[in-house]
This record gives structure tokens, sequence and C-alpha cells, in this order.
């Protein structure tokens, strides 16, 4: 098994398929940061751990399916001029999933709707869990397909995995602390959220947008962001004023 590893190539393959799944990691790890942001502190880190757990057992078990998986990619009807596959009928549902659940958290955050509180955390800690399955499910798939082309042998696949998913894991935690102290990085996140649905979408539907141009656009809007934030957080200490923390911590979230 350990022999895989012993060429310039194999070591080559893993490097570049580790960057390619933290990249598409990106999506997940926004996702979940969203929802969690809701939640106070210790609800908030157990659901991340379950989330990201839930994406290394689902990409790895997925590595072992390959004939399945493929599968997938055969069209079973034909419509609009367009074979349809079940990938492309899984992204066209997991697209319009993160529309909806986007533009509903965009009208929460702008309107100003509370979420549910005290006795309800727990049914609120539950649906978030169902909702981080399957988002997790389409993320999984869409990502090991894509891995499919550029590694032959299933252990460099798994390495890989298991690498980019320890890297989600532990920026997760700052990413969602992050979030919550800073409220308008999350109207950004639930905007890519939109942005990662509908492309999604066009991809189920045969209209394929490189991911390049969506990750550099997402890149430049973060940079954007940051300076915002900077600046927020310099007027904020000059006038002496806290920056907000998690509900129900009394200090920033740790991760």
């Amino acid at each position: 098994m350990l022999e895989v590893f012993m060429t310039p190539e194999a070591w080559a393959a893993l490097v570049t398929l580790t960057a390619m799944e933290i990249v598409l990691g990106i999506d997940n790890v926004v996702f979940i940061s969203v929802l969690v942001a809701k939640l106070p502190e210790a609800q908030a880190k157990r659901a991340r751990q379950i989330g990201l757990g839930l994406a290394l057992v689902f990409r790895i078990a997925l590595l072992f399916v390959l004939s399945w998986l493929i599968a997938l990619k055969e069209p079973v009807f034909s419509a609009f001029g367009h074979g349809f596959s079940w990938r492309d009928l899984i992204l066209i549902a997991g697209g319009g999933f993160l529309l909806v659940k986007a533009t509903l958290e965009l009208h929460a955050s702008i309107e100003g709707e509370a979420h549910g509180a005290g006795g309800s955390v727990q049914k609120a800690f539950a649906g978030i869990i169902v909702q981080i399955i399957l988002i997790d499910l389409v993320f999984s798939i869409d990502s090991i397909i894509t891995a499919i082309g550029m590694a032959e042998d299933i252990e460099i696949m798994v390495a890989a995995v298991v690498i980019a998913v320890a890297v989600m894991y532990f920026s997760s935690g700052p990413i969602s602390d992050f979030v919550v102290r800073h409220p308008t990085t999350k109207v950004l996140a639930l905007a890519f959220l939109l942005l990662i649905g509908m492309v999604l979408v066009a991809d189920g539907f045969g209209f394929h947008v490189p991911k390049g141009y969506i990750y550099s656009a997402m890149a430049f809007s973060v940079m954007v962001e940051m300076l915002n934030v900077l600046a927020k957080t310099r007027r904020a200490r000059a006038a002496g004023v806290d920056i907000p923390t998690r509900p129900g911590s009394g200090r920033p979230g740790q991760g």
C-alpha cells in the first residue's frame, strides 16, 4: 500500500489533488460556518465536528464505490436537448437547496429576525445537522467525481481527502468565529452560497462555468471585505467599543 508513495509522480499527484480538494472544500466550510453561527458556542463546535466528520466519511466512502460514482454521469433521460444524469439531478437539487437556504438566511439577516433560542436549541441543532448532511453529500459527490481524473491510485485519493478535511476542520472554527464577530461577513458568505448554488444548477443543466472565475471573484470580494473589517475594527477600538461575540459566550468563540 505504501509503495504507491515511493515515486515523485505520486507525491506530485498527492499535492495537486490535496490543493484541489481544499479549494473545493471552501464551499463546505462557508456553508457550515453560516449555519452554526446561530448556535451557542458549544453547540456550534459540535455541529462543525459532526459536519466535517460526515464530509470525510462521505468522501472516503464514495472513493470505494468509484464504479457506481462514475455511472452517475451516464444520462438517464433527455430534455431540452440535454441528457440528464443522476449527478446532474443531484447538482440541480443541491444548488436549488443552497439558493433557497441562502435567500432565507439573507432575509432573516436583513429583516433582523431572531432565530430560535432556549428550549428550541436542540431542535435547531438537529435541523442544522440534517442540512449539513444534505449539502455534504452534494459537495462530496462533485468533489470526488472531479478528483477521479487527477489520480489513478485510491490510496493517493484517500490521503488527499483526509488532509483536505483536516485543513477544513482546523480552519472552520476561526472562519465561523470571524463570521460571528463581523456580521457583514455573513452577508458576503450568503452571497457566496447564492453564487455557488447558481453554479451547481447551471452545471446540472450542462452550462459549465470555469471554477477559476468563481474563486477569483470570491477572493476579490474577501479582500475588499477584509479591508472593510480592518477599518471598522480600528474605528471600534478607537471609540472603545467591544467587538461582538457569539451569543451565549462572554468571549469570542474558539474553534
